[in-house]
């Protein structure tokens, strides 16, 4: 019987303690319980034994408490070693780029401030995190961290001093640079003083030529207006008395005036009359058939020479054509023919060539025999349209052309050919084959 009472007793003594933990109300409920059970006298035996059991289990709570506080700080002391070991990396990073920019130095000259800018900002962060380390030393449980956290940081700090050594061979090899490029800057000074002195005395000869040019352009003036007064007897009617003096000349055939002409003695040789030239691209050659029948244009720009005075030139003896083009490309071609003359105006001034020559196809020919054509006079062989209306400049149209030198610029100064079609320069150029004046 009292081994059965000792047995409750101790079963009694479990149960307090597993809610001895227990606060307020539910405390005073269980001693009520605690009373009923065994007694009062029994439970104040037992009160003292149950105040230490709940006193155990408090500080064993504390412990829990600061053992989870303990991980968390070991937890973020292994945040901060992974963030030191990150700089670490980051520095033999830029370490490698500091071999690079040895290689580059020439042209990296201010990446160097750019490093050094980063080095400085590794610093600036290596210090961050050193008085970060300094604070977490404060705890001692954490020395032994500390001391491998200090080595990093020791190592961290021999790069940067390796860093820093490196910088300053940069420096210097940068310095040596600058006194090479103030060699070569002496040397330049010195060749353009040299190109200065060759300057002034191109300079002086092109004065002395210019003069001469001056004087030459006096002599040949006086020339031309001793020729202009003399009788109209006296003037050619042709460019071949000029011989290899190109320019502009007088000159007078029968039926006109006397009328200055543009004569070219460096594309076929000497003697050639220049009718028609596009070199320019100001000259509006969409004009009416009296314009064309009279001639317009600058001798010296865009040209027409005039329908009736090329039909009194080529009516007076046989005259060759010669043609001069250039591609939008650049390239040059020519066409020639032996035997170019125009009719009189009664027959339209209708086209004849005689036998081709050149380095390109014959498209002239589609033009052959063809009146001429303005979009006042249509004489084109379109039914339908007149082909200077649409293509706005006269020409020896048939339907519509195969070339056209008085088109406008662009599509429509235009050559038929396999190798050519758009031209941006156009010449046509006539010189009898016996000189009547000889």
């Amino acid at each position: 019987m009292g081994r059965t009472k000792i047995n409750v007793i101790l079963l009694i003594i479990l149960k307090l303690f597993l809610v001895g933990t227990t606060t307020g109300d539910e405390t005073c409920e269980n001693d009520r319980e605690m009373d009923k059970l065994c007694g009062g006298h029994t439970y104040k035996s037992v009160k003292p034994l149950l105040d230490y059991f709940k006193q155990v289990r408090n500080e064993l709570d504390q412990s829990e408490i600061k053992e989870k506080h303990i991980s968390e700080i070991n937890a973020d002391l292994m945040i901060k070693y992974h963030e030191i070991v990150a700089i670490h990396e980051k520095l033999m990073k830029e370490a490698f780029q500091l071999d690079e920019y040895k290689n580059k130095i020439i042209r990296k000259e201010n990446d160097l401030q750019l490093c050094q800018s980063k080095v400085d900002k590794l610093e600036s962060e290596i210090n961050l995190q050193q008085t970060t380390i300094n604070k977490l030393t404060l705890n001692a449980n954490f020395l032994e961290s500390y001391d491998e956290c200090k080595k990093e940081l020791s190592d961290i700090s021999n790069n940067l001093e390796i860093c820093e050594v490196q910088l300053k061979k940069l420096n210097s090899s940068v310095i040596e640079k600058d006194e090479k490029i103030s060699g070569y800057s002496a040397t330049i000074q010195n060749i353009t003083e040299h190109q200065k002195t060759i300057s002034l005395k191109l300079e002086k000869r092109q004065t002395m030529l210019f003069k001469k040019d001056k004087d030459i352009e006096i002599c040949h003036a006086e020339i031309v207006k001793l020729n202009r007064t003399s009788h109209n007897n006296n003037i050619p009617s042709s460019c071949l008395p000029f011989g290899y003096q190109p320019g502009v000349h007088e000159i007078k055939v029968s039926g006109v005036d006397s009328f200055d002409v543009l004569c070219d003695s460096q594309l076929a040789g000497p003697g050639w009359i220049v009718i028609q030239q596009r070199i320019g691209g100001e000259e509006d050659f969409g004009r009416d058939w009296a314009t064309y029948r009279k001639g317009f244009g600058s001798l010296d720009s865009d040209f027409f020479l005039g329908l009736e005075k090329i039909h009194r030139l080529t009516s007076q003896q046989q005259y060759e054509l010669y043609i001069h083009l250039v591609a939008e490309d650049g390239s040059i071609f020519y066409a020639r023919y032996d035997d170019f003359k125009i009719s009189d105006e009664d027959h339209g001034y209708s086209l004849s060539l005689g036998k081709f020559k050149g380095n390109i196809w014959d498209a002239m020919r589609e033009h052959e025999n063809m009146k001429f054509t303005t979009f006042d006079r249509d004489n084109d062989s379109d039914s339908y349209d007149n082909c200077a209306v649409l293509y706005k400049s006269g020409w020896w149209y048939n339907r519509c052309f195969d070339c056209n030198l008085n088109g406008l610029y662009g599509r429509n100064l235009y050559w038929y050919a396999e190798t050519v079609n758009y031209l941006k320069e156009a010449k046509m150029l006539i010189r009898p084959k016996e000189d009547k004046n000889k």
